[in-house]
């Protein structure tokens, strides 16, 4: 976005106006993710505020993230959900969240496109390790680069790709798909 620069510009100056926008542009997104991952909307949310308490406890200290403010925030609400898994000792569950499919289609292409994505959620959710499902969710539904995944994870781009190339190998199976030699 051509606008973070100076936006995050801003908010290191805790400019009120721009630490408003801030919350406004990432907020829902972030508990989308969150909600994705600990399937707890009052955890999710809390998550999300707890990851915009941060973020100006780091641009107060003078801190923070001189570019890319989306994947510092992604970053910091991964790192949240991790913590927050490891202290419950339970696995972070995936929310399985309603996709409005635009078009006209039948409801019987509906309803087979919903068992379908229900059961990839629910493959995604329990079939996958921790590091296969959050590169997936950030990778597929959240719309990240490989890039920008390692970067929110803590790993190398060609960690991300075996674990994305894992993930979907497994995922495949489990959904029946043959694959052609």
């Amino acid at each position: 976005m051509g606008t973070d620069g100076s936006l995050l510009q801003a908010a290191k100056n805790m400019d009120q106006n721009a630490l408003v926008d801030i919350f406004d542009l990432y907020s829902s997104a972030l508990y989308n993710y969150a909600l994705r991952l600990c399937s707890d909307p009052i955890k999710a949310d809390n998550i999300v505020g707890d990851v915009f308490a941060k973020f100006l406890e780091k641009l107060s200290a003078g801190k923070g993230p001189d570019n890319n403010l989306r994947s510092y925030l992604y970053q910091m609400t991964y790192h949240l959900i991790v913590d927050d898994a490891r202290i419950s000792r339970r696995q972070a569950p995936l929310e399985l969240v309603e996709f409005n499919q635009g078009g006209a289609t039948t409801t019987l292409v509906n309803l087979e496109n919903r068992v379908l994505l229900d059961t990839l959620l629910v493959a995604i959710k329990n079939d996958l390790t921790d590091d296969q499902r959050h590169v997936i969710v950030l990778r597929f539904l959240e719309g990240f680069s490989l890039l920008e995944t390692a970067g929110i994870i803590g790993k190398e781009v060609q960690n991300v790709k075996v674990l994305q190339n894992r993930g979907i190998a497994k995922l495949r199976k489990i959904l029946g798909y043959k694959v052609s030699t």
